[in-house]
């Protein structure tokens, strides 16, 4: 798996919590809670459906390091070997 891939697998995963969402504008830099006014409960059906997804355990300390796009492709790219 690469990192695009990684990328199109975070965006389909958000649209199952938002989909109301254009994903092609979001900016990987932007806080998702800010930018498609997730909640708390969102966010971690979000992370609960990555997991799932990819079978990486995402712990509860780094919750911090997926409130981006990049912050979350980034994270599962490290967890996942991804290149």
């Amino acid at each position: 798996m690469n990192e695009q891939e990684l990328r199109e697998i975070v965006k389909r995963t958000l649209h199952r919590i938002a989909p109301e969402v254009d994903l092609d504008s979001i900016d990987g830099k932007t806080d998702l809670r800010e930018e498609i006014d997730l909640d708390s409960m969102d966010l971690l059906n979000f992370f609960v459906a990555l997991h799932e997804q990819l079978k990486v355990d995402i712990a509860e300390t780094d919750y911090s390091r997926l409130t981006t796009l990049d912050g979350c492709v980034q994270y599962l790219r490290e967890k996942t070997g991804a290149v």
